[in-house]
């Protein structure tokens, strides 16, 4: 298991932290429209938001807050149908070309094959750690919950409770890793037929839009990152049973889940990829705790 010795004062502070309530955030009030020109819609009193893409935009939205670890969760159903050329994301990212950033991509493709979901981490501008997935189930039909757990020891992709990926904490390593950058939440559905969908050799069929994707029951139970430059867990007394995410690591019965999910639907993995690192593999694909 990955020491935590590089970030004692961090999460000493933040233990003792009053941390943000996990109540569900409204549309409306929680989030801006950051384009689309009309594109993204709020409904049902803010507990929904649809976004929606033609030839000549996409549209997406931003948490109002930023957040410094937290415990993040969105319902997503994705574009139906014919999607190729289409990309829906739902991440989190700072600002800046030394900005941290982690990725939920969902990639279109043509009616009856399935999506690639696909993963990055990025810290102090550092990416190319993808690992792609197909799902176990049409992510098209029904609402499904997609999770990032970002504490200061790990980040923890799920689906639907289940955990799809784990990239740890191993700056004593020499590997980065996000920390010290709060990031928003951001979700968009955008052209990207140049590459979403077999490389690019299949386009976007324009005959099927508007694409939509739909959204509800976002939740974070965060630390917000305050307009004066401070994080709202620096202070104040503690509820211990809603800081459990702060020490949260996977258990014997969620990395075996873990592992299903990787033997049976993971298309891409970088650390597997050696033509693509000719000069090694990075650090972190060759450290095993």
């Amino acid at each position: 298991m990955t020491s935590f010795s590089t970030s004692n004062v961090v999460f000493t502070t933040l233990f003792l932290a009053t941390l943000v309530g996990s109540t569900l955030a409204n549309f409306y009030s929680d989030f801006d429209i950051t384009f689309g020109d009309g594109r993204a819609r709020v409904l049902n009193n803010g507990e929904d938001l649809t976004l929606s893409l033609d030839k000549y935009s996409g549209s997406g939205f931003r948490s109002k807050n930023e957040y410094l670890f937290g415990k993040i969760d969105m319902q997503i159903k994705l574009v139906p149908g014919n999607s190729a050329g289409s990309v829906t994301t739902y991440y989190l990212s700072s600002l800046g070309s030394a900005h941290d950033e982690i990725d939920f991509e969902f990639l279109g493709n043509v009616t009856g094959e399935p999506y690639t979901l696909h993963t990055n981490v990025f810290a102090q501008g550092k990416g190319n750690r993808e690992q792609q997935f197909h799902l176990w189930f049409d992510p098209t039909t029904e609402f499904h919950t997609y999770s990032i757990l970002w504490n200061p020891q790990r980040i923890v992709f799920s689906v639907d409770g289940i955990p799809i990926r784990e990239f740890k904490n191993m700056e004593s390593k020499g590997v980065s890793f996000p920390k010290n950058q709060p990031m928003r939440v951001y979700s968009s559905l955008w052209n990207a037929d140049d590459w979403a969908t077999q490389g690019g050799r299949v386009k976007a069929d324009w005959t099927q839009a508007p694409f939509v994707a739909s959204f509800k029951k976002y939740n974070a139970d965060a630390c917000v990152w305050t307009s004066s430059g401070s994080s709202s867990c620096g202070s104040g007394s503690t509820s211990v049973s809603r800081s459990n995410w702060l020490t949260e690591e996977l258990d014997s019965t969620r990395l075996e889940r873990m592992k299903w999910v990787q033997k049976n639907y993971m298309v891409y993995n970088y650390c597997a990829d050696v033509q693509r690192f000719p000069q090694g593999l990075p650090t972190e694909c060759s450290i095993t705790s």
